[in-house]
């Protein structure tokens, strides 16, 4: 689905490079006791996992002792641009005047870092060609923003620049879903729903609650799924071959298989790997012959 007409602005990653930040989702943002953190930490209050190179010190068996929820945050380019961009270069535990400011700027810069992920996702899109035009303009801003100082993105209100990217996202979803649009289940509450094998192809799952829902064999090719929620969501055997602003933190935080077919440019969590498929009607037996049947239906 990619398009030949591809935005050439250039501008910042959107992909997240933690050799270049100074740990900024580790100590900047704040995570309460619970299912997914196993400490209570508040905001600008290091994590005590974090070690003396901004890296974290459990990373490789973070699930197992109780931070599920570091292992599904993404900040989309945000931490390096903030550390080497915005502030050059210079970090908080050498200069501690800097703290306050850096890690006040960096959740504003990680929304704008996402939504300049999702603009980009949709310029990709080859039959989104009637909004290309305004979503190069808006890339065009979102990039300039990225590079703006730290005075600038402090100010900065986010929300009216969500809302305008959210309609341009939306239209290019209805473009490209024309003709082959599913099932309309935008912020539908899903919680734990039984939709094994659901045809969901070409549906609207924006902002759906899908928390530990059963998706296991459905069929969720061309579904647009942004801001979608899969915690704990079953995508056993599930095909998700061309979902739209899909992320990689939404798989992370779902459960699958080796049977489950993700869109190019996107992992299997580790995590899937320690899961044996099941078996049954719409359950494949591995991933590679699941591809095969998905390319010829």
């Amino acid at each position: 689905m990619a398009s030949l007409e591809q935005s050439q602005v250039t501008g910042p990653e959107v992909r997240a490079d933690c050799s270049r930040c100074f740990g900024l989702c580790c100590v900047a943002l704040p995570f309460a006791r619970s299912a997914d953190f196993a400490v209570d930490k508040p905001a600008g209050k290091p994590c005590g996992n974090l070690d003396a190179g901004f890296r974290c010190g459990i990373h490789g068996s973070l699930r197992q002792r109780g931070f599920t929820g570091c292992t599904v945050f993404d900040c989309f380019g945000a931490g390096q641009q903030v550390s080497q961009v915005t502030f050059g270069g210079r970090d908080w535990r050498r200069e501690p005047a800097l703290a306050g400011p850096m890690f006040a700027v960096f959740p504003v810069l990680r929304q704008v870092h996402e939504l300049l992920r999702h603009v980009r996702d949709a310029l990709a899109l080859e039959g989104a060609h009637p909004v290309h035009g305004e979503l190069r303009a808006v890339e065009e801003r979102v990039v300039a923003l990225t590079a703006a100082g730290a005075d600038v993105l402090l100010g900065f209100d986010v929300s009216p620049l969500r809302a305008e990217v959210g309609v341009l996202l939306s239209r290019a979803s209805d473009a490209v879903r024309a003709g082959r649009r599913g099932r309309d289940l935008r912020g539908a509450d899903l919680l734990g729903a039984r939709l094994r094998g659901a045809d969901l192809r070409g549906a609207s799952l924006r902002g759906a609650l899908l928390v530990a829902a059963d998706l296991s064999g459905a069929d969720l090719r061309g579904a647009d799924v942004l801001g979608a929620d899969f915690r704990d969501a079953d995508l056993g055997g599930a095909d998700l071959t061309g979902c739209l602003f899909l992320t990689q933190p939404q798989l992370d935080a779902a459960r699958g298989d080796t049977a489950t077919v993700v869109p190019e440019g996107f992992g299997a969590p580790a995590h899937w790997r320690a899961e044996a498929p099941a078996t049954g009607p719409g359950r494949g037996t591995g991933g590679q012959s699941r591809r095969r049947r998905a390319r010829g239906r």
